[in-house]
């Protein structure tokens, strides 16, 4: 591995750093007044427009995206250091740079398995940023961490397919500008067991499609929408089957090895932000006598947090670059493993800061409450830590097999 950022990574992440310390970290107080005065969960806030034709002006455009006829083109051990920095503003640099999930993995799928048509309506505007996307899978009434459960039907009928079933935790179908979702769901149960789904684009406005509520995590009701969706005899036409009745696992898991290294990416920056907020709020107030950076225990703590976030660092990077150089099949377990340590190490520091901070830690006045709900939720987000472990026990164990 070489640890180095190469020459197009290195410009890219000085522009974006500094974009982030003359818009990005001055409109959190503007977007905060924002939302708070529209008195909408869900509104969408002037700032953000104005940021995203910032970026879109600064070439800070969906820097996520590998190919470059679609955006900037990077490998993924380019792209994980620029997803880290937008990562320290959870909130805004993300859509900022039209680098939020789920969209970022709905236009990879659209670009690698969409029809011309699909690429047409539905992904260009999104590598516009003009419309946003959802991603249904998960399913109130089974253990979806098994996706093999998942129980919506898909049934055939001349040139359609008739959908009835219900999601949940459908991330950004609340956000205003969301047209579009992809919907997973079984075309087959006969078929073998990772050829019974399929995914589907359906529009969210389709006939036979409600968005039954917002789910909130931790209370916060997220600006994007974590809705619970029913689906009622929605017709959708056969076209819009994606890749090919039965390919539901095979996109799925197309989908999420880069969206794993996103989100451990922007834990990363998370847990430095949190890391900064700790060291000033430690520096700059006294407690009997001396200032709280003066006690041993904090001292531990900042020296700790500094050794988890460089570990977990080195961890997802060498994940970006087996997917770069191997793939992402001979990066499953780096992937597995980085799905888990990122999240709880971005925890653990964050919640040390909270600690620093006393009562303002808990508050809506610093960022570490709703990022400490934000990584709670990513320990289930994309396969609970439980079942990457398995994921990693059972090459460890088959290593091991007939000795």
């Amino acid at each position: 591995m070489d640890f180095g950022y190469s020459e197009r990574c290195e410009e890219l992440r000085t522009r974006l750093l500094a974009f982030m310390d003359s818009h990005i970290y001055p409109a959190e107080a503007v977007y905060a007044r924002q939302m708070r005065e529209s008195g909408d969960p869900h509104f969408d806030a002037p700032v953000v427009a104005e940021l995203k034709a910032e970026a879109k002006a600064q070439g800070l455009w969906n820097l996520f995206h590998p190919d470059d006829r679609y955006g900037a083109g990077l490998t993924n051990a380019e792209y994980a250091p620029l997803a880290e920095i937008m990562g320290r503003s959870p909130v805004l640099a993300p859509e900022a740079c039209n680098c939020s999930a789920p969209d970022t993995g709905n236009m990879e799928v659209f670009t690698q398995f969409g029809s011309e048509e699909h690429k047409k309506r539905w992904l260009a505007p999104l590598l516009e940023g003009t419309i946003r996307s959802a991603f249904a899978m998960t399913e109130p009434a089974v253990a979806s961490s098994d996706a093999t459960n998942i129980e919506m039907t898909m049934l055939a009928d001349g040139d359609h397919f008739v959908l009835n079933g219900r999601k949940w935790w459908t991330s950004n179908a609340l956000h205003p500008n969301c047209r579009v979702l992809i919907v997973m769901g079984k075309t087959d149960p006969e078929a073998s067991t990772y050829s019974q789904q399929s995914m589907m684009v359906v529009p969210i406005d389709a006939p036979g499609v409600t968005v039954v509520r917002g789910l909130p995590v931790f209370g916060y009701q997220d600006r994007e929408g974590h809705a619970e969706i029913l689906f009622e005899n929605v017709r959708v036409p056969r076209e819009d089957v994606l890749a090919g009745v039965g390919k539901g696992f095979m996109i799925a898991q197309a989908r999420l090895g880069p969206g794993r290294i996103h989100h451990c990416m922007r834990a990363i920056g998370m847990a430095e932000r949190a890391l900064d907020l700790m060291c000033v709020r430690a520096s700059t107030r006294t407690a009997f006598g001396k200032p709280i950076a003066a006690q041993s225990n904090i001292a531990d703590w900042i020296a700790e947090s500094r050794i988890d976030i460089e570990m977990a660092r080195l961890l997802t990077m060498k994940a970006a670059w087996l997917m770069d150089t191997v793939g992402n099949k001979g990066a499953r377990i780096e992937i597995a493993a980085i799905k888990v340590a990122a999240p709880a190490m971005a925890l653990r520091i964050i919640d040390r800061a909270i600690q620093v901070h006393g009562g303002a830690g808990v508050s809506d006045d610093f960022p570490l409450a709703q990022m400490y709900a934000h990584l709670r939720t990513l320990r289930l987000a994309d396969g609970p830590d439980e079942v990457h472990k398995r994921t990693i026990a059972r090459y460890e164990l088959g290593a091991h097999a007939g000795g």
